[in-house]
């Protein structure tokens, strides 16, 4: 077997999945560097890959084998880097296991090497701002906890293009590493049995049943956050549960009770009024976001005081109750990261006015009866898309629903049916893969049609002035 530390010196190292947006390149990289004969292999093409392989441009010491998988590369590579989107009983990985060779992962080499605290948050929904805010909350004021400059706050994990291998060099013991955590990425830190020092936990609510099967074993992935801990009474877990969450409060009663383990159970109420002033998201989910991070904070140190005053500084996520134009007192928000029900019915609650929902996309098997629910009582007009449009309208009663054959259609219809002082929200409740890349290339495009409906708007008021 190679050696677990991962010293890549003259191995063969066998890369699989660069993706499309480079969730590859970092390993590459990382091995390339370490003087590794690197291949990667992606079912995509060349052609599809062509962003991701030009990151790569300045190593000579990397093969491409793209548009399909070889057995061989498998089985005769030392070490092989799985994408965490790839499945663990993918038949190429079961040929890599028969031959006896080490499968691992960016995430799982990046907790074996990283000398510094790992604070790791997961959750079915606000992972990824409530990782940014609690970097934001803790780097503001790092000078001042702990009395030097020499305390450095990273944020990375599953948030977009923030490399965490070729960082390492970079990140010192006394720094602080806030990692959001996908069940994908859970699920392969489960094999090494290692968590993050301190962990958060949003909430728990049905996600990626297309590859966890049940929500049970969804559960499980994310229990992994909890489970292999080393703890101290310095240094507990910290454990956010949104109080209507049940399967939440279950857990925390299983935690509270399991030794060296201490967690904290509050919900988005237990955050000051004259905190959430100082807030500037919208909606009781960002609430809940902010109570978590105002935890962690807390625990480092924080105190109240610095967390009011380094809030206004927080400008959000894109794509996440993103705000992109006010076309004639109509507003409209991009939420393309609700990948799921839940999401989507959070996003609902963050507004007291009219609003028109722009919903559907890929089906990732998850039921929709209390989306519908949220969107009758909630929205005036549901504009649906995609594979799993019929499905929500299934579930809606009395709202007046439209269906839309593109993204394109949606922003047209939503123009047509929106009056001055309504919300268009574009909150799918779905993954985007039926029609975009990602939520990020559907977000996009959003925002760009909505952009273009607003120079166009501006033109004809030029004109007619």
């Amino acid at each position: 077997m190679p050696d677990p530390s991962h010293n890549f010196a003259g191995k063969k190292v066998l890369v699989m999945g660069l993706g499309r947006f480079g969730g590859g390149v970092d390993v590459a990289k990382f091995a390339a560097r370490a003087a590794a004969r690197v291949t990667v292999t992606d079912l995509a093409s060349a052609e599809q890959l062509s962003d991701s392989i030009a990151k790569l441009g300045d190593l000579g010491n990397i093969e491409f084998h793209l548009g399909s998988h070889e057995a061989a590369d498998f089985e005769q590579s030392d070490i092989i880097v799985a994408n965490p989107a790839v499945p663990g009983d993918n038949e190429f990985l079961e040929l890599a296991r028969r031959a006896d060779r080490l499968i691992t992962s960016q995430i799982n080499i990046f907790f074996e090497l990283c000398p510094a605290q790992i604070i790791g948050i997961t959750g079915a929904n606000g992972k990824s701002t409530t990782a940014a805010l609690t970097a934001h909350l803790l780097e503001s004021t790092s000078d001042e906890r702990r009395g030097t400059s020499d305390e450095n706050i990273w944020l990375s994990g599953n948030i977009g293009d923030r490399p965490l291998l070729t960082t390492l060099e970079q990140i010192g013991p006394d720094d602080l590493v806030v990692l959001e955590l996908s069940s994908f990425q859970l699920e392969q830190l489960a094999q090494i049995r290692k968590a993050p020092k301190v962990a958060l936990l949003t909430n728990l609510t049905p996600n990626h049943l297309d590859r966890h099967g049940t929500f049970a074993n969804y559960c499980l992935a994310k229990e992994t956050i909890f489970k292999f801990q080393q703890l101290d009474r310095d240094c507990p877990a910290v454990s956010i549960f949104n109080s209507e969450d049940k399967i939440g409060a279950e857990w925390y009663e299983r935690y509270r009770t399991d030794a060296g383990r201490m967690c904290i159970r509050f919900s988005a109420d237990d955050v000051s009024e004259d905190i959430c002033g100082a807030f500037a998201l919208p909606g009781r989910v960002n609430r809940s976001n902010l109570a978590a991070a105002v935890a962690v904070a807390r625990h480092f140190g924080v105190d109240d005081t610095r967390i009011k005053a380094c809030l206004p500084s927080f400008k959000g996520l894109p794509h996440r109750l993103e705000f992109v134009e006010d076309i004639d007192g109509v507003r409209w928000y991009n939420d393309s990261i609700a990948t799921t029900p839940q999401s989507a019915i959070a996003a609902l609650e963050a507004f007291d006015e009219p609003i028109i929902i722009i919903a559907g996309g890929y089906d990732k098997k998850l039921p929709f009866d209390e989306l519908g629910e949220a969107i009758t009582q909630k929205a005036k007009a549901a504009i649906l898309i995609g594979q799993t449009a019929s499905s929500i309208a299934s579930t809606i009663h009395e709202t007046k629903i439209e269906f839309v054959n593109s993204l394109a259609e949606a922003v047209e219809m939503a123009r047509s049916l929106a009056d001055a002082g309504d919300v268009v929200l574009l909150s799918p409740a779905c993954a985007s893969y039926d029609m975009f890349e990602n939520f990020q290339h559907r977000g996009g495009a959003f925002m760009k049609l909505v952009r273009a409906l607003a120079d166009d708007r501006a033109g004809s008021r030029s004109r007619i002035t």
